[in-house]
């Protein structure tokens, strides 16, 4: 019997293309690798501004609301405002409930409870300062009770905590930028302060704050500027 004897003939990959397709995968994992990190970044950068952008906008609704209390007299009581540094009568009576009102500060009064006196219940002297060194707001309420003054000292209210240097939080970078800006009921600004604080009609806050840490994409902190404005409508009322 005649046998044939078959060759099989097997096909594989020489070694010019095993290295060409590991370096195809190297390639592409990079590639993957790459878009993946960049997505990252652009999160932790989102979620960055997002919460740098939501402090902010709290702290500016805050202010406004306690703001547009200023000069509230619901008993329309004469002799109500007093010097927020003595707690006896205030020097100006026509400055009514906004006692102090310069470009970094601002301190407003209001009768909360009501009992025609200013300052016998927390939160109806209040002052909110701009530390420009620390890059931070802060706001402090004054209780006055038979003469005596008590203080919550300056709290921080918006921007790093003192106490606490492990939180990171936003830093308020208004720098030469005003923190309140005043105007009259014609829309006018107010400089000559705190001689025409009666005039006051509206007050214009600009907050501009930059997140604590650099947004990993610009390699630096963001920067945003926030601004809203109040209308003290108690302060233009006269008694």
């Amino acid at each position: 019997m005649l046998r044939t004897n078959k060759v099989v003939t097997e096909q594989g990959f020489t070694l010019v293309e095993l290295v060409m397709a590991v370096a195809v995968g190297l390639v592409i994992l990079t590639a993957v690798l790459s878009a993946v990190v960049a997505g990252q970044r652009s999160s932790a950068g989102i979620e960055r501004r997002v919460t740098t952008g939501q402090d902010a906008r709290i702290a500016l609704e805050i202010m406004g609301a306690e703001i547009r209390m200023a000069s509230y007299n619901p008993l329309y009581a004469t002799g109500l405002w007093v010097d927020p540094h003595r707690c006896d009568a205030a020097a100006d009576p026509g400055r009514r409930g906004i006692q102090e009102a310069t470009a970094s500060a601002l301190t407003i009064e209001m009768d909360l409870d009501p009992d025609g006196l200013c300052g016998s219940s927390p939160n109806e002297i209040i002052r909110y300062a701009y530390d420009r060194l620390s890059q931070r707001i802060t706001r402090e309420t004054v209780r006055c009770a038979a003469g005596s003054r008590t203080s919550s000292g300056a709290q921080p209210f918006l921007g790093p905590i003192p106490s606490n240097t492990a939180v990171r939080t936003l830093r308020v970078v208004n720098g030469a930028t005003p923190l309140f800006r005043y105007y009259d009921g014609r829309g006018a600004e107010i400089v000559n302060l705190p001689a025409e604080i009666r005039r006051i009609r509206r007050i214009e806050i600009v907050l501009v704050v930059e997140s604590a840490d650099a947004d990993p994409r610009m390699g630096e902190p963001r920067r945003i500027a926030f601004s809203t404005s109040v209308v003290p409508k108690n302060h233009g009322v006269q008694f």
